[in-house]
């Protein structure tokens, strides 16, 4: 925030927004640290009158009355047992409130996270997600732990100051000249201090995105021998980092005891002139020392409103970054329609797609007027060289994005029709990156769905996987460990496409989902796929032997349709189609015509 007015008001409005999210929860915590404040003041009011009624009668008698002591003693005891009370309340209350804050926001981002489109999620570097949902929430709502005391703390000063003024005015108005002096440093703090923490949360994403590309390509780094240029790219940001919190720390390095000093000077002004006062009869020892412990109680409200200012912020920068992912534009939007799931139904599904356009950048078209339908229970391959537009069209599929014009309808029912959850029921997608979870077989196949071994060993049967779980140590309760790392790639795609089938969707989308396994396996596979399932299948392809197993193929290029029919069709009739499918026929442009060890670049290219 450029002023520090701005942050203030903007930081009151989130504390605000915690208020009205938890009223009860607040007014518990603001009860007892109220109490609190009372109570604190209140043991001004029980020495001042030890003072004058037991202390500076025992100097001139020599002796102490047993029934005043007892008094004495039972004022402080009893005060500071409902001061505990107040403590008590005041914190499990501030505690409370902030991590059900932070709770809230972690499963709004959540839930949002999982509500966008991927185009949104693509222009957001995954470290700046996790920071959003980690610091930014944090970072929000760490001044919701000191704002109940700052809110007692304010009810004690008040207290306070009204009997100071009724002890002595002339002493509470020197002790009040703090108040102007407390105002000018938490300004100056907060000028100081808005820029560097926003600058501190932006870099708190950007480490956790060099972080979590680092972890994620750890085979390319390791492979590569980039291990030292990451590890100094990591460095460097994480330098920066330290650098701009070490600066905001000096900051409040020196607000601190500042903030502490400054109640300090003023019981030091009321002593001296309280002294004088004394001495001239126009006070008496008691006020004195009355108004001195209440200036060092009041020293106490004005900390804990500077360490409540201090934070704002850092809390609007957080708050500030988690709503704006949580008022993302772009989720997706649900209807009242439904399609009939496979406990309903075992026939395919009957897909149309109409008149689609689709771009993620404006300007730059993937898919135009695209439009084929596929009739129930019917294998199709869709075969295009790179950039065609195949794995933008499963997206469409599966509902990861909407087009930006036309429509996807499956049994005559537009997707952006359907209820929440009812294209799931119905379709499976199984892409070429197999992701699998630490956890079991079974776990990783089911996938909290209510499914028996039977069903996963008939998925597992059907994915070509059952004999390799079988020889795994625990068969379906083998861990499988982080992302599946002790399975080779094809075992991965295998175990991904069994996770598939055991839920019998009616549209079965494989995107280049064999490409880890060798011919043979793929086509017992699809074989199998077409033996025991009714489903539509419609399978992103490249091999030639994968595509000549559709009942029909759908030729794209640049994001339209150029031809569709059978393989043997296309090859006789589609010359682009003919050069894509055979590039490895190709003879070996090495031999005669050609130089060694080179192929035709297009066909490289088709096929990758």
């Amino acid at each position: 925030m450029p002023r520090t007015t701005s942050t203030t008001r903007a930081g009151l409005r989130v504390l605000g927004v915690a208020i009205r999210r938890e009223p009860w929860v607040f007014a518990v915590a603001a009860i007892g640290s109220v109490l609190f404040g009372a109570l604190t003041v209140a043991d001004a009011w029980v020495l001042g009158w030890a003072t004058e009624n037991v202390v500076l009668p025992a100097f001139d008698t020599g002796e102490v009355g047993s029934g005043a002591l007892v008094a004495v003693v039972a004022l402080f005891v009893g005060v500071a047992i409902l001061r505990a009370a107040g403590i008590v309340a005041r914190r499990l209350g501030a505690g409370i409130m902030q991590y059900r804050m932070e709770a809230h926001d972690r499963k709004a981002v959540t839930r949002q996270y999982l509500a966008l489109p991927m185009e949104w999620h693509h222009r957001h570097p995954t470290g700046v997600l996790l920071s959003n949902a980690n610091s930014d929430v944090q970072a929000a709502w760490g001044p919701v732990a000191p704002l109940p005391m700052a809110v007692g703390t304010i009810a004690m000063m008040v207290i306070a100051v009204v009997q100071m003024v009724l002890t002595d005015l002339v002493l509470a108005l020197v002790g009040l000249l703090v108040f102007p002096a407390v105002i000018v440093v938490n300004l100056w703090f907060q000028r100081k201090t808005s820029p560097l923490m926003t600058r501190v949360q932006e870099l708190r994403g950007e480490v956790s995105e060099i972080a979590h590309e680092s972890f994620e390509g750890a085979l390319v780094v390791k492979t590569l021998g980039r291990e030292a240029e990451e590890t100094r790219r990591f460095a460097e940001r994480s330098a920066e980092l330290r650098d701009v919190a070490i600066r905001a720390g000096r900051l409040r390095a020196a607000f601190d005891p500042l903030l502490n000093a400054l109640p300090n000077v003023g019981v030091l002004l009321v002593l001296v002139v309280g002294v004088a006062r004394v001495t001239t009869g126009a006070s008496d020892p008691g006020s004195v020392v009355t108004v001195a412990y209440l200036l060092t109680i009041v020293g106490f409200p004005i900390r804990s409103i500077g360490w409540l200012l201090g934070d704002l912020p850092r809390s609007v920068v957080g708050y500030d970054r988690v709503r704006a992912v949580l008022s993302a534009d772009g989720s997706l939007t649900y209807g009242p329609e439904s399609v009939e799931g496979s406990d309903v139904r075992r026939d395919g599904a009957h897909l149309e797609v109409d008149g689609v356009d689709f771009s993620y950048v404006a300007g730059a078209p993937v898919l135009q007027d695209l439009s084929f339908d596929v009739a129930p229970g019917r294998t199709v391959a869709v075969v295009g060289a790179t950039a065609s537009g195949k794995s933008t069209l499963t997206s469409l599929l599966t509902r990861l994005v909407d087009p930006d014009a036309g429509a996807v309808r499956i049994d005559g029912v537009d997707l952006a029709d359907l209820r929440y959850g009812a294209l799931a029921e119905a379709v499976a997608v199984v892409g070429q990156t197999a992701f699998l979870f630490d956890d079991t077989v079974r776990g990783n196949v089911a996938l909290g769905t209510d499914v028996d071994d039977e069903a996963v060993w008939a998925a597992l049967r059907t994915a070509q996987a059952e004999q390799f779980v079988r020889r795994l140590p625990h068969g379906l309760d083998t861990q499988l460990g982080e992302r599946g790392t002790t399975l080779s790639g094809g075992q991965r795609q295998r175990l991904s496409l069994a996770r598939a089938l055991v839920r019998r969707p009616r549209l079965l989308v494989l995107d280049d989902a064999t490409s880890a396994v060798d011919p043979e396996v793929e086509a017992r596979i699809l074989g199998a796929l077409r033996a025991t399932n009714d489903a539509t299948l419609l399978v992103v392809a490249y091999r030639k032997a994968t595509i000549a197993l559709a009942d029909e193929v759908v030729h794209l290029e640049d994001g339209r349709v150029v031809d569709r029919g059978t393989h043997a069709d296309l090859l006789s009739r589609d010359a682009g189609y003919a050069r894509l499918v055979t590039a490895y026929d190709l003879p070996d442009p090495g031999g005669p015509g050609g130089p060694a060890g080179t192929t035709d670049p297009s066909a490289t290219e088709a096929v990758r």
